[in-house]
């Protein structure tokens, strides 16, 4: 059965609150002495970017001596391409 609304005082009584002790901190982890840690491949790959410094050297060298076939049509054809790549990943 349902009670009318009304304005009718309510008689329960609502007991006190108690207190409580504050959880103890989590104990920290600490290193154990003369252990090695294992680097993961993300550590690895972030350690040092992943260029060939050699062939960076050599273009750079085939550039400043004016054996690089620069060639603004095909550069800006490229670059029109990754834009058409990166859009095709952005969201609608």
């Amino acid at each position: 059965m349902v009670d009318s609304i009304g304005s009718k005082l309510s008689t329960n009584k609502v007991a006190g609150v108690t207190r409580v002790a504050t959880p103890a901190a989590a104990a920290s982890v600490t290193k154990q002495p003369g252990t090695a840690q294992v680097p993961t491949v993300a550590a690895q790959l972030a350690a040092s970017a992943p260029v060939d410094m050699d062939r960076v050297a050599r273009i750079k060298q085939a550039v400043a001596s004016g054996n690089f076939p620069l060639s603004p049509t095909t550069i800006a054809d490229t670059l029109i391409a990754a834009r058409y790549e990166w859009m095709s990943h952005d969201k609608a």
